[in-house]
């Protein structure tokens, strides 16, 4: 851990955002945490909670609410992205207008934005003038708010083009609960973070319809096969899918009651529409926006993805999913391997 203390800014005070704000407060480094709601930056300075996101969790007392973005990024070198993808590009453009020098943005969601299909640190560079942008950096993996705002052991990893910034980022974080690698295959970072949320809601509508463990372990297995195969195309290291932000982050988003993802499954798979499943949640369930994007990026790329495409039949054109299911177990048969070996003969790996 580095000994130099720092003023940080953590924009969005979700689940996330608030979790890794106190983890960098647990470091003794100032934390600005930002909300567009003034009530709840009221809440946070006043009684040191942020009950929406994290109930019967005290706030460490270095952590300050801000409602003014121009005064949480005051003199701040380092800003920590935490807000839903669909949110990125308006708040980059506030972000843009009331800072002066260049920043380090390390973002911590895990998306892909649909049509456009570009992952976050792409929409990053793209909003961002390079003259107030130093570098990008992805932080992801298998971290559920909940069991970090406890102080549970938890490990991440950290990726940039730049593994300077990476390592700047792990030092920030890291101590004995909170455990930061690195990694310099950004795209596979980005691509296991944000395509797990698809596998996860559909391993929800597996138990929601009551399926078992059986199902669920060929439904994460299958499914990780498809989100290599994807992201090797894209140009990903293979070897990412292996780690925490591909196995890693896929068994604790399919098995954990702490998922979103997984629970807005579990609804659908008992019945529920998806918009009534959206107005139960109450927060945003990203596999749902993802789940179109890798619908998308399977036909520009090429890529056989069945579950991805039978979730975005379920989602967006009303099938039902039980039947869902049952066209996936019809399929032809394969070997099991056949098409991530045939990627990786084209990439000559």
């Amino acid at each position: 851990m580095q000994d130099q203390k720092a003023a940080i800014a953590v924009v969005g005070a979700g689940s996330w955002g608030t979790a890794l704000a106190m983890v960098l407060a647990d470091n003794s480094h100032e934390v600005r945490l930002w909300s567009h709601n003034e009530v709840q930056v009221k809440e946070i300075n006043d009684c040191h909670t942020n009950k929406k996101y994290l109930p019967e969790i005290v706030l460490p007392d270095l952590i300050v609410g801000y409602a003014s973005l121009h005064e949480a990024l005051d003199g701040v070198d380092t800003v920590i992205l935490a807000v839903p993808t669909k949110a990125i590009r308006e708040v980059l453009g506030k972000i843009r207008g009331v800072i002066s020098s260049p920043i380090t943005i390390a973002h911590v969601s895990k998306g892909i934005e649909p049509d456009t299909l570009l992952r976050i640190s792409e929409m990053i560079k793209e909003e961002m003038p390079k003259e107030l942008l130093q570098d990008v950096v992805v932080l992801s993996g298998p971290s559920h708010a909940e069991e970090v705002s406890l102080r549970h052991p938890t490990t991440v990893t950290v990726s940039s083009e730049n593994m300077a910034a990476a390592e700047k980022i792990q030092d920030l974080f890291i101590n004995h609960n909170f455990r930061v690698y690195t990694n310099s295959d950004v795209i596979g970072v980005e691509i296991g973070g944000a395509l797990k949320n698809i596998i996860a809601l559909a391993a929800g509508i597996t138990d929601g319809l009551g399926y078992g463990d059986n199902a669920k372990a060929a439904l994460m297995t299958r499914g990780l096969a498809e989100i290599a195969r994807l992201g090797t195309k894209m140009g990903a290291n293979p070897l990412t899918f292996s780690g925490l932000t591909g196995i890693g982050d896929l068994i604790v988003t399919c098995t954990s009651v702490h998922s979103r993802n997984w629970r807005a499954g579990n609804l659908l798979g008992k019945g529920k529409t998806l918009d009534e499943v959206l107005d139960n949640m109450g927060m945003v369930v990203e596999g749902v926006r993802t789940t179109k994007a890798a619908y998308q990026l399977a036909k520009e790329y090429n890529v056989n993805m069945p579950i991805t495409a039978a979730l975005y039949d379920v989602l967006f054109n009303g099938k039902n999913a039980k039947d869902a299911v049952d066209v996936l177990m019809a399929r032809g048969k394969t070997h099991e391997m056949e098409d991530l070996v045939n990627v990786l003969d084209e990439r000559n790996i």
